[in-house]
C-alpha cells in the first residue's frame, strides 16, 4: 500500500475498529473481527453497524472513521447519507396519502400532473413506487452543479421518453422517486421533506433523520470519500437543491434506524395491509413478478433461504443497506462513507453470523 495518507488510515481503521475488545476487556469478536477485516480490504474509511432482533437493538457498533482529516472514529450517533435507502420513506409517506384517500395507486399520475406528456396518461402511481413505470435515470448530460426547482426538475423529466409501455418491464429509476416527492407537495401543499419529519420522523423520535444540507451545522456528521486511482478523495460536490430530492436524500443515524426498524413491526406509521403491499413483488400487466424482486421503496429477495425485505444505497462518497430478515426478525444495517464499498456483502455475512449462533454476543451499543 503506497499511498502514505491511506496507510495511515488503514491503521486508524484498526485501532478505532479495536476500541470495544480494548474497552472491554476481551478480545473483538466474530462480527468486530470481521468488519474490520473487510474495511481494510475494501479500504473503507468507517462502518456503523446496526443489529436488531424484534425491534431491539442487539449491537449498534463504529468502526474505523467518520472523518479521515480529523481522525473521528465512528459511533453509533454518527450521520451518514441515505443514497436510495431513503426510497423507501418516500414510499412510505405515499401510502400514508393512499390511506388518506388523496393518492389512487392505480390512477394516472396525469391526475396530479395536469401539464404532464400524453405519454404519462397509462402511468399510475403504482408503477412509480415499483419503477415499472418506463420512467428512467438521471439523463448523462444532467448538471448536478446546477441547482433546479421542482418545476424545472419536472421539466427534465418529462423532456425523457419513456423507455418502455408502463408496467411491460422493470428497470431502476430515480427519476420516478424524484416525481413522486413533487407529487407529494402537489398533494400536500407541503415539501415532501416537511411531510417526513411531520408523519414519520418526530412520531418516531428519529433525531437525527432529516433533508440533507450541506450548509447547515450537523452535529456527528461523517464526510463522505471515493477512491480515485487507489487514493482517497473527499466527495465529490453536488448543488444543494439536487440534495433534496425523494429518491434518497437523507441524513440518518444506526441509531435512528433502529427506531425505524422497530416502526415496521407494528402498525404505528401504516396499516398492516398497507406494509405488506410495499413488501410484496409488484406484478407487471403480464402477471409475472417484476425482475427486480421490486415492493414498493423495497427490494424482495431470497438470501440462502431466508425472506429478506432490504434495500441498498449511494450517494456522494457514501453506501448504505438496510436487511431485514423478516421471519427470523432480525436487521442489519450497514452504513459506509465509501462510494466503492459493498455494504450488502457485509449485511449478509453479519447476519449469517446472528443466524449461526457465532456472533460471539457482541455489545449491545457503542464501540
Amino acid at each position: 500500500m503506497k499511498n502514505p495518507v491511506l496507510r495511515l488510515l488503514m491503521v486508524g481503521v484498526i485501532i478505532a475498529g479495536q476500541a470495544f475488545g480494548q474497552a472491554s476487556g476481551s478480545p473483538p469478536d466474530a462480527v468486530a473481527q470481521y468488519v474490520n477485516a473487510e474495511m481494510v480490504r475494501q479500504q473503507i474509511p468507517g462502518i456503523a453497524l446496526l443489529v436488531s432482533r424484534n425491534g431491539e437493538i442487539v449491537r449498534a457498533q463504529g468502526f474505523g472513521l467518520s472523518n479521515v482529516e480529523l481522525q473521528v472514529p465512528v459511533r453509533p450517533e454518527t450521520v451518514f447519507q441515505s443514497g436510495s435507502v431513503g426510497k423507501q420513506f418516500t414510499a412510505t409517506a405515499i401510502m400514508m396519502l393512499v390511506e388518506d384517500g388523496k393518492i389512487s395507486l392505480d390512477g394516472s399520475i396525469t391526475k396530479y400532473f395536469p401539464e404532464a406528456p400524453s405519454s404519462w396518461t397509462p402511468v399510475t402511481v403504482r408503477h412509480l413506487l415499483s419503477h415499472t413505470g418506463g420512467f428512467t435515470d438521471y439523463p448523462k448530460d444532467f448538471d448536478f452543479h446546477k441547482d433546479y426547482t421542482e418545476d424545472d426538475l419536472l421539466k427534465v423529466v418529462a423532456a425523457i421518453p419513456l423507455s418502455f409501455p408502463s408496467g411491460t418491464k422493470w428497470s431502476y429509476s430515480n427519476l420516478g422517486y424524484l416525481t413522486l416527492g413533487i407529487l407529494i407537495h402537489h398533494v400536500t401543499g407541503n415539501f415532501y421533506g416537511d411531510m417526513l419529519q411531520a408523519r414519520i420522523f418526530r412520531p418516531l423520535g428519529m433525531q437525527t433523520t432529516r433533508i440533507m444540507s450541506e450548509a447547515d451545522i450537523i452535529p456527528n456528521r461523517a464526510a463522505g470519500y471515493r477512491l480515485v486511482k487507489g487514493e482517497l478523495k473527499n466527495q465529490e460536490w453536488v448543488s444543494p437543491l439536487v440534495n433534496t430530492t425523494a429518491d434518497g436524500s437523507l441524513y440518518f443515524s444506526i441509531l435512528d434506524l433502529a427506531k425505524w426498524d422497530a416502526a415496521l413491526y407494528d402498525e404505528k406509521l401504516l396499516k398492516r395491509s398497507s406494509l405488506e403491499q410495499m413488501w410484496t413483488v409488484v406484478k407487471l400487466n403480464n402477471g409475472q413478478p417484476n425482475s427486480g424482486h421490486y415492493g414498493f421503496g423495497w427490494e424482495i429477495a431470497n438470501v440462502d433461504g431466508h425472506r429478506v425485505i432490504g434495500h441498498d444505497g449511494a450517494w456522494q462518497g457514501f453506501k448504505a443497506q438496510i436487511s431485514r430478515y423478516v421471519d427470523d426478525k432480525l436487521t442489519v444495517v450497514v452504513l459506509a462513507n465509501l462510494a466503492e464499498a459493498h455494504p450488502r456483502e457485509i449485511a449478509e455475512h453479519v447476519a449469517e453470523l446472528y443466524l449461526k449462533g457465532k456472533s460471539d454476543a457482541g455489545p449491545a451499543s457503542g464501540q
